[in-house]
C-alpha cells in the first residue's frame, strides 16, 4: 500500500495508525513514547519487574490486574509507583505491575503477534541490536501525545527517540526513518537541554516531574531490552542470561 513503506527495511510511522500500517509487514515493532511510558518500561523491567500495558485506568483495570495478580500503578505524583520514571528506580525484582497509559500502552497492544520492543533514549542502541535479531523489517513508532480533543500531537521527544534507535540500525531506510535520523543526530549535542525546552518536557517540569525528564534524557545507560510477552513487558537480557 501507499503508506506502509514496504519498500525499505527499516520504516518509520506515528502513533495507532503506524502500528496498523506497519505491524503487518514487519518482523519486530519498537514503540517509542519518552515521556514517559518506555523510560518506565526500561526502568522497572531492568530491575526485574514485569510490566503489563493496559490502556485507561477506568473501572476494568482492576479486574485485570487481579486476573494477572499484579498491582496497579497509581497517579502520577503519588506515592506508590506510576508513570513518573522516578517511582520506579527502586521497584523490587519480581513485581508485577500494570501500568496504564494511553499513548504507549495502547500502542503496545495494538501490534498482535508482531514482536514488540519498547525503546527509549537510554536503551536505544540495545534495543535497536536486539530488533535486528528479529529480522530485517523493522517498524519504529513514535507513539506522540494527544491533544484535548483527542488527535495525535506529534511530540519532539519520540520523534528524537525513534532516530535514536533508527541510528543503530542496518537495512534500507524510508524517508521517514531517515527523517527521524536527521533530527536525532541534529539535536543530540543538547539533546539534554531541548528534552526540558519542548512542550512534553515543559509540561512535566512544570508539574514538578523534572527528575522525570532528567532519567528520560540519558543517552545509551541502559542495556535492557524490554519485550512484550504474553502481553507483559520483561527484560529479553535477563531471559537470555537465564
Amino acid at each position: 500500500m501507499t503508506f506502509d513503506q514496504a519498500e525499505f527495511e527499516v520504516r518509520c510511522e506515528w502513533g495507532q495508525q503506524g502500528v496498523l500500517q506497519l505491524a503487518p509487514i514487519s518482523d519486530v515493532v519498537v514503540i517509542i513514547d519518552v515521556l514517559s511510558f518506555s523510560t518506565c518500561i526500561d526502568i522497572a523491567t531492568s530491575r526485574g519487574a514485569t510490566v503489563f500495558p493496559y490502556p485507561w485506568r477506568d473501572g476494568s483495570v482492576n479486574a485485570f490486574a487481579q486476573s494477572v495478580g499484579a498491582e496497579i500503578a497509581e497517579k502520577r505524583g503519588g506515592s506508590g509507583y506510576s508513570l513518573s520514571p522516578v517511582s520506579l528506580l527502586e521497584i523490587e525484582a519480581g513485581t508485577r505491575l500494570v501500568l496504564p497509559s494511553p499513548n504507549g500502552s495502547t500502542l503496545s497492544l495494538a501490534t498482535g503477534s508482531i514482536p514488540t520492543l519498547a525503546g527509549c533514549l537510554r536503551n536505544s542502541r540495545a534495543v535497536a541490536t536486539a530488533a535486528m535479531g528479529y529480522g530485517k523489517r523493522i517498524a519504529v513508532i513514535p507513539a506522540g501525545e494527544k491533544w484535548p480533543d483527542g488527535r495525535l500531537r506529534p511530540s519532539f521527544e519520540d520523534f528524537v527517540g525513534a532516530g535514536a534507535v533508527i541510528s543503530h540500525l542496518d537495512g534500507r531506510l524510508s524517508p521517514e526513518a531517515q527523517a527521524a535520523i536527521a533530527a536525532y543526530q541534529g539535536v543530540r549535542p543538547s539533546l539534554k537541554h531541548l528534552l526540558k525546552q519542548c512542550g512534553s518536557g515543559k509540561e512535566l517540569i512544570e508539574r514538578g516531574f523534572k527528575q522525570d525528564v532528567d532519567l528520560a534524557s540519558d543517552m545509551d545507560v541502559s542495556d535492557c531490552i524490554p519485550v512484550l510477552v504474553n502481553g507483559a513487558y520483561i527484560n529479553h537480557a535477563d531471559q537470555q542470561l537465564g
